[in-house]
């Protein structure tokens, strides 16, 4: 968990400092030149170089161990984190479409210089190097906040090409290209915000993992040789992580200390599977039924 901690804070400085510099070289040519391309792939920037911050002081928290305000840990803040980065894109992509939108209706005013496509090429490779590197990291680490980041990185890199057709466009005579890139990269950042946020929803809103995953759990729970039947069997999303909660039917003549034995290995059994977190588990006699579906037990009859 140390090490975990450790690679994500050095996968979210990445982010960081990649971002600044494609703002400052980006911005700093769209303002010379006038290239509403530049400028508002810089802007998206902007809001990378905040989401990258807040995941970067608000994402580490779901390595700090449970405490008394949090006693099942802090799972939720990296899917909180991911779904601000998902809705601040949403919000920019939206405010760059109605620039671009603005600038079709008016007489583009940008000047094509080839120091603007080093400014591209400069903020090409940066934003490689650091998808490169933060997909590189998340292999090990599996955190919802860089899988957005890393994301967000490859969307960079789509709008840049974007905003290099735009200059490319200016370079042979035609400045609407300029206006008309910037739209594509608005749609394109939209899009990706859409997409993180839609993901992030459903590990917040305790939603289930996909059937194969439910299906996968179920699995290896029938699999134990003491087991002998499987009910009331639920999984759901806390944070980005799994909990499984299910009544496992088992011999009724076994020993206490035998069903002590058989729970604990089921627990761990489940807990194998990546990214199941927490395992709750009841042991039934095989065939005696559940006590809540007995008619005639009295309405306090508390669960066993």
């Amino acid at each position: 968990m140390a090490e975990d901690r450790v690679s994500f804070l050095k996968a979210s400085w990445v982010n960081v400092v990649s971002n600044v510099l494609k703002i400052v070289a980006e911005g700093t040519l769209g303002l010379l030149f006038g290239s509403l391309a530049l400028m508002a792939d810089a802007a998206h920037s902007v809001a990378d170089l905040l989401a990258s911050a807040v995941v970067l002081i608000w994402g580490r928290f779901v390595y700090d161990d449970p405490d008394a305000s949090h006693p099942h840990g802090h799972e939720r803040f990296e899917p909180l984190s991911a779904l601000f980065v998902g809705g601040v894109l949403v919000l920019l992509g939206l405010k760059l479409l109605y620039d671009a939108g603005n600038a079709l209706l008016t007489a583009p005013a940008a000047e094509y210089s080839d120091i603007l496509v080093a400014g591209l090429l400069f903020a090409l490779v940066v934003r490689y190097a650091c998808y490169w590197y933060t997909v590189r990291v998340n292999r090990e680490v599996g955190s919802p906040s860089l899988r957005a980041l890393a994301a967000d990185s490859k969307n960079d890199i789509y709008t840049t090409l974007a905003a290099f057709g735009g200059v490319v466009g200016m370079a042979f005579g035609y400045p609407i290209f300029d206006p008309i890139a910037g739209g594509a990269v608005s749609l394109l950042v939209i899009y990706q915000g859409i997409d993180i946020s839609r993901e992030n929803v459903r590990y917040l809103s305790d939603g289930a993992p996909p059937a194969e995953e439910r299906e996968r759990i179920e699995a290896a729970i029938r699999s134990h040789p003491e087991v002998r039947g499987v009910h009331d069997f639920v999984a759901y999303y806390s944070g980005h992580v799994i909990e499984v909660e299910f009544h496992a039917e088992i011999d009724a003549d076994h020993s206490l200390a035998e069903a002590h034995d058989i729970e604990t290995e089921l627990r761990e059994r489940v807990r194998e599977i990546e990214p199941v977190s927490d395992v709750h588990v009841h042991l039934d006699p095989a065939g005696l039924g559940e006590w809540k579906d007995a008619a005639d037990r009295p309405a306090s009859t508390t669960a066993r």
